[in-house]
């Protein structure tokens, strides 16, 4: 059952958030899970999206990130590509609330670049 998310941006605030980019695709070290306060992570088979409308713009989550995956929206590309992923994502993979651990080759990765055209899944992942 989905823990409610009373917490969740109030509509009257204007729409700030963070969101989660190409350093993430196959490392999904989910550090930031453990210190969101509204836990608006989402699970993909090897991403983490946060979801737009519950992200209270508190940003404990980015210092978190060892990869450097967790941007202000405001730093997304021009064509708001980072934001599209995240909120379409995030609407259909399951939340998750406590640190799983991650792939066993995500060090492997953590240096690469483009990794989204290369190895993104759109495979929800367990949640």
């Amino acid at each position: 059952m989905a823990r409610a998310k009373p917490n969740a941006r109030p509509e009257s605030l204007p729409a700030m958030t963070y969101i989660v980019t190409d350093a993430c695709v196959k490392c999904k070290y989910m550090d930031c899970i453990e210190v969101c306060p509204v836990d608006c992570f989402y699970e993909g088979e090897n991403f983490l999206v946060i979801h737009p409308d519950e992200c209270i713009d508190c940003g404990v989550c980015e210092p978190e990130c060892p990869v450097d995956a967790i941007k202000p929206d405001t730093e997304d590309t021009p064509d708001g590509k980072w934001l599209k992923i995240n909120t379409d994502f995030a609407k259909i993979w399951p939340n998750i609330t406590h640190k799983g651990e991650p792939p066993a080759d995500a060090d492997a990765f953590k240096d690469e670049t483009g990794k989204f055209e290369k190895y993104f899944s759109e495979k929800p992942g367990k949640g």
